[in-house]
């Protein structure tokens, strides 16, 4: 009889079925004579929160007269067989944890990326790399097996769960067959077929990756935009012979196809970011919109030192990200298209007779509630009086809207078809104004210094979001500004590059106070 029980770990997030493939390995073993033990520990720090579940197997529970053994409720670093992390950086948190050492662990692992809070609501880049994960993995791992769970599971129509079960299968470090996994499936009654066709996939995988090492992927979750029909238009048709962006594209709406005439101007290299940039306004806002950022940029190329590529190219890329800005009326305006109806439908899984809730949980502070408001009306609520009290007292907490539910769809509707009244809000004065100013800033610069004018230009990257990510954004955003403004002839592009990268690290702005400090530029009266 073995000394220890063999020990697994399973690191899963939510909606993953990582309970369900734990009682499947407990299930396995108690079937053929094993003693075993599953506990959990859950986690809320991370996407949907992060479960470890704990595994202990122990053999001799069907000779006559055994005696249970005491099993541990945890794991412990160094002590873990075997680690099935459902995501690659669940993958990484096991090594971080020290439960994966070389000496004794087999680690299985989904190559897929979902990404975190942390990394998604980052000022700047703040994805991990995923080269630097598998590398961390593979030297801490006795044996590393990986590939694309995600994707096996989303072919399978089931959950990764299943993907994992049939990997562990595959590994071969269970004294269990193949066959002794797949009955343990099929008692447990519940979407039987799906799960052993996931299983399938998994074993498969787990065979194939022995001897070729699987490739992170992302599993993106992309928005489609449609809610006008112009925008439609602009959607290119290239042949692939095609030697332009532009090749191929012939609107049918007669104001999308006036700018598309205007972006024919343009160089070659510049057209395919002012297409995607005009479609994205389109979209936005309505054609004339679209025109308005053709304007803009037209103007910067007139202007000395402002037709260089690079900066028309940079300019126009962060232009149209500015004048999509989020407001309550794109947020509800996203949050109602029938596109993401199906692509949630899609994920969850949902079967023809379920019935399917999407809780909005929504916290508008008293500024978003102002900046939707006509301008003067805005202007005149913001200011502390007892409505403006009493509305601050009524969204402190915050509020679920269902979406799924009739009520809560027609709220944020009507919401999102109040587009043609966005440039009356207090919102739209605002951004506007801070746009006109950063493009003035860019075009005066363009003709002192056009390398010190680009650098000014990406600074808007540090403007987006919406709520309190976009309140400290847009204070760090004029921070850097006013360095710009009042040290134009001394600040080296490399500098403010430097100084935009601290702010886009810490969007608090400790970092930027350190290396303004670091520059030796005053900082009276930009930190409190």
């Amino acid at each position: 009889m073995l000394a220890e029980p063999i020990k697994i770990a399973i690191l899963a997030m939510g909606g993953e079925g990582g309970g369900v493939l734990a009682d499947w390995i407990v299930d396995l073993g108690e079937e053929n004579g094993w003693f075993a033990q599953t506990t959990s520990v859950p986690g809320v720090a991370q996407r949907t929160g992060a479960t470890i579940y704990y595994i202990e197997l122990f053999p001799g529970a069907d000779e006559p007269g055994a005696r249970a053994p005491v099993l541990a409720q945890a794991p412990m670093p160094g002590d873990v067989d075997i680690v099935l992390a459902s995501e690659l950086m669940e993958a990484g948190r096991a090594v971080q944890r020290g439960l994966v050492t070389p000496d004794r662990t087999t680690l299985v692992a989904s190559t897929h990326r979902v990404y975190s809070i942390t990394e998604k609501s980052a000022m700047g880049d703040g994805r991990a790399d995923s080269e630097v994960l598998l590398r961390q993995a593979q030297r801490a791992a006795g044996r590393f097996v990986r590939f694309d769970m995600a994707q096996a599971a989303e072919q399978s129509g089931s959950v990764i769960s299943a993907v994992l079960f049939g990997a562990l299968s595959g590994v071969g470090v269970l004294p269990f067959n193949r066959q002794q996994f797949e009955d343990t499936i099929e008692r447990g009654g519940v979407g039987v077929k799906a799960s052993l066709k996931a299983f399938d996939a998994g074993y498969a995988g787990a065979q194939d990756s022995r001897s070729t090492g699987a490739r992170p992927t992302v599993k993106a979750r992309v928005e489609t935009l449609a809610s006008d029909p112009a925008a439609e238009d602009v959607e290119p048709v290239r042949s692939p012979s095609a030697g332009s962006p532009l090749d191929g594209v012939a609107p049918a709406h007669p104001d999308v196809a006036r700018l598309v005439e205007r972006l024919r101007d343009r160089p070659e290299d510049l057209q395919e970011i002012l297409l995607a940039g005009v479609r994205r306004l389109i979209d936005y806002q309505d054609a004339a919109y679209a025109g308005l950022y053709l304007d803009r940029l037209d103007a910067l190329a007139s202007a000395p030192g402002g037709n260089g590529p690079e900066l028309l190219r940079e300019t126009g890329r962060h232009l149209a990200l500015w004048m999509s800005y989020e407001d309550t009326i794109r947020v509800a305006d996203l949050k109602t298209r029938a596109s993401r109806f199906s692509r949630v439908r899609d994920e969850v899984k949902v079967g023809g007779d379920q019935v399917l809730d999407i809780a909005e949980f929504m916290h508008p502070r008293i500024e978003e509630i102002c900046e939707t408001l006509p301008a003067g009306l805005g202007r005149w609520l913001a200011k502390p009086h007892a409505l403006h009290r009493l509305i601050v007292h009524f969204t402190r907490k915050g509020k679920v809207v269902k979406t799924s539910s009739l009520g809560g769809f027609l709220l944020l509707y009507v919401l999102a078809r109040i587009t043609p009244w966005r440039r009356r809000t207090l919102r739209y004065q605002l951004e506007n104004a801070r746009i006109e100013a950063w493009l003035d800033r860019v075009r005066a610069l363009a003709a002192v210094d056009p390398v010190l004018a680009l650098e000014t230009a990406r600074c808007q990257r540090l403007v987006k979001g919406y709520g309190d990510t976009h309140a400290r954004g847009l204070r760090n955003y004029e921070r850097l500004m006013t360095v710009v403004d009042q040290h134009t002839h001394a600040l080296a592009p490399a500098t403010l590059k430097e100084l935009r990268d601290a702010a886009l690290a810490d969007e608090h702005g400790n970092r930027l106070r350190e290396c303004l400090q670091r520059h030796s530029f005053p900082i009276e009266g930009l930190f409190p």
